[in-house]
């Protein structure tokens, strides 16, 4: 390869390995990103992106590689401080900021403060910081404590750190996961801006319709084996899906009419000052009720006060035909509500606790002995039972529910409220962070129990999870319901059009 042609490439794998225990989790993989470019790294979780990426940046060391290449250079064993010195950053989907830094303090840290802690030049500091937000074209305030900052701006915070350090190689781990479509519209304009900079992007991402946007290539990995490189023009998300998957991902609309279902939930005239107002809609047993409309429309905080975990200012609550309006989430649970929230890794899950713990905290009364002690009996009985009825990848039962993949957590996750036989389900966001293959095996849950009889709200901002899994959607504009919409007789850029008007 001559040096012209050397400079063209940002990264070259040729036949990487790396295994763990019994398990490959890299065979033989070739990976290349070319100088300037934005490549997206596609696959299933647990099929061997996150090892990849770190074999790139040391933290793993190959058991085999023909060639590791960054920037034309031959690496024959690196370690993350060589590959940061060369230009490599990772921005994982935790950031690893400081929170009670300031944004100034968290973009300088590695170049001023980070491996050689010397005195800190504050004034220089802060002009470099400001350097890199302006070369971003974004306005965040350099003294702004993180803590303060919404998650769309920690991911500028997190990229301008990365640009501090030099970077002409980024990785970027779900960086849309939490984000709206505004701002995820925001965050590709900057990674637009940075590929027309020079500076190569990796873009790991389960949303395929921002993949399918943003790269200009895709290289798909299934369980640590290179499928293949496809350009991304003439790619559809269902032939992306399928390639990630190994089999055929469907997306049709599946709603039905349930015309003598009865009405689980009801609620008229609705009201919560400066949240929503004048709220009214019915559930039926066994229908799935999309919500959908933009970041702060106030659906997540009608799911609140629907699970007595916030109050009403006005309006009636009836469920299954009687008065409802609980105090608190335990009254909620016991009138047969469950709520399965958006935010799996804080609210949904109780992360250094095992997998059975998590499966049954919300049912230990039922599993409680005369005597005041749980029965291991029952709670072994009840957590077999949900981890074979929704399909839960598992070691042991006993193993740490962080031990999961972002799917399996998620199934934890409605085992959890299911243990608990409820009537009506809410599902606040369900397949944030999950991939596509497992987003596709939840969903199917889901219909199931709907069939069965359950009543389910699935609260949802992107537009063809709700198109395909609601039997009618709801449109959520302003702390207020705006229109209705049968699934069978509007399309998808149609609905996009109404959300995003």
């Amino acid at each position: 390869m001559t040096t012209a042609e050397a400079d063209r490439y940002a990264l070259r794998l040729h036949k990487v390995s790396k295994a763990f225990g019994g398990v490959q989790a890299l065979n033989r993989v070739d990976f290349e990103v070319r100088a300037g470019e934005v490549h997206c790294l596609a696959g299933e979780n647990g099929c061997g992106k996150s090892t990849l990426i770190k074999t790139v940046i040391g933290v793993h060391q190959p058991e085999e590689a023909e060639l590791i290449e960054l920037f034309g250079e031959k690496v024959d064993r690196i370690n993350p401080v060589k590959a940061r010195e060369l230009g490599v950053s990772v921005i994982w989907q935790d950031l690893a900021l400081f929170p009670h830094m300031t944004v100034a303090e968290n973009i300088a840290f590695d170049d001023l403060v980070g491996l050689r802690p010397r005195s800190v030049r504050y004034r220089e500091m802060v002009r470099r910081a400001g350097d890199v937000l302006d070369r971003l074209g974004v306005d965040i305030s350099l003294g702004a404590s993180l803590s303060d900052l919404a998650i769309a701006q920690r991911q500028v915070v997190a990229i301008a750190r990365a640009l501090m350090n030099n970077a002409r190689l980024i990785f970027m781990d779900e960086p849309t996961a939490s984000l709206t479509q505004t701002e995820t519209d925001r965050l590709l304009d900057i990674v637009r801006k940075l590929s027309a900079d020079g500076v190569a992007i990796v873009f790991v991402s389960h949303r395929l319709a921002e993949v399918l946007e943003i790269a200009e290539r895709v290289t798909v990995v299934r369980d640590g084996n290179l499928v293949g490189v496809y350009p991304t023009e003439g790619m559809t998300q269902g032939r992306l899906g399928e390639l990630m998957t190994g089999h055929l991902i469907e997306d049709e609309v599946v709603a039905r009419d349930l015309p003598d279902a009865p009405t689980v939930f009801q609620a008229t005239g609705l009201t919560r000052r400066g949240e929503f107002s004048d709220i009214s809609f019915r559930i039926k047993a066994g229908e799935v009720l999309g919500l959908t409309g933009l970041i702060g429309a106030g659906r997540t905080e009608l799911a609140h006060v629907m699970m007595g975990m916030r109050q009403p200012d006005a309006g009636q609550m009836a469920l299954n035909g009687a008065s409802y309006r609980p105090a608190n989430i335990r009254e909620a649970i016991r009138g047969g509500m469950a709520y399965v929230s958006e935010d799996r890794l804080s609210l949904g899950l109780l992360q250094k606790q095992s997998i059975e713990d998590n499966t049954v905290i919300s049912v230990l009364r039922k599993l409680t002995t005369a005597a005041g002690l749980i029965s291991d009996t029952q709670k072994s009985r009840l957590v077999s039972h949900w981890i074979r009825e929704l399909g839960v990848k598992i070691g042991a039962a006993s193993d740490a529910i962080s031990t999961l993949s972002g799917g399996n957590q998620q199934k934890v996750v409605l085992a959890k409220w299911l243990a608990t036989e409820p009537r009506l389900l809410i599902l606040d966001s369900p397949t944030v962070g999950v991939d596509v293959g497992a987003r596709a095996g939840i969903f199917r849950i889901v219909r199931s129990l709907a069939e069965k009889g359950l009543a389910i709200l699935l609260i949802s901002d992107e537009v063809t999870e709700i198109m395909h899994q609601s039997d009618r959607i709801l449109h959520m504009a302003g702390g207020r319901i705006v229109e209705e919409y049968d699934p069978r007789a509007i399309s998808v850029p149609q609905l996009e059009e109404k959300i995003y008007a």
